[in-house]
């Protein structure tokens, strides 16, 4: 078989889940593209990150997005103010949001940062936004006192994976041995060569069955 064309957040592909982890201390800010600045969280901002996540994907209604706000930040609100970045655009606009924040479930206890639901509006898409947010974000992550950041995603949103393969943050260890098959989805959609040492999954491994 052949790989139809797929979307940046795709529900087809195989799921897996994904981490990554960097030293940071050397990251410098990427500028945004012009008519482009950045905003941090405002009390009010709820509805705007649900807003640029449903846009991207990442929740089919503002009831899941919802759900997820209040699991993640409703009960760190006062810190957001510190760590919730949008860019805004010429009109206005908040079209896209990244977080320094951590683990919250208090599962690790190494003191990294964790780089947290980095989205861009659809319509911002291309626009060279997510790599210069990413750096911002990183930016207030070392002001935080952190050295490294840890990266949760999924085989799911390919293109962010091979965004942060780009920055040079590179598979964990253990989720590397742990999810192989999904590296091995990734090394095959986006042949980053950061992951030569694996061989690509064959088409047919990269889709669900049904």
């Amino acid at each position: 078989m052949s790989l139809p064309a797929l979307d940046n957040h795709d529900s087809r592909i195989r799921f897996y889940e994904l981490m990554l982890a960097g030293d940071i201390s050397g990251m410098e800010e990427i500028p945004l593209p012009s008519g482009y600045h950045y905003e941090m969280y405002r009390e009010g901002d709820q509805d705007a990150w649900i807003a640029i996540e449903q846009s991207a994907r990442e929740f089919s209604s503002s009831e899941e997005g919802l759900e997820a706000w209040n699991r993640y930040y409703a009960d760190h609100t006062r810190e957001l103010p510190g760590r919730m970045a949008f860019v805004v655009n010429g009109a206005g606009e908040k079209v896209a949001t990244a977080t320094a924040f951590y683990d919250i479930r208090g599962i690790d206890q190494s003191g990294d940062g964790w780089l947290h639901w980095v989205a861009v509006r659809r319509e911002e898409q291309g626009m060279g936004l997510s790599k210069p947010l990413i750096s911002y974000v990183i930016q207030i992550m070392k002001a935080l006192g952190h050295t490294r950041c840890k990266i949760p995603t999924q085989t799911t949103t390919w293109l962010a994976v091979k965004v942060y393969l780009d920055l040079g943050f590179r598979p964990i260890e253990k989720n590397f041995i742990r999810c192989r098959d999904g590296w091995r989805i990734i090394k095959r959609l986006t042949e980053h060569p950061a992951l030569k040492e694996i061989t690509p999954a064959a088409d047919e491994e990269v889709l669900n069955d049904h």
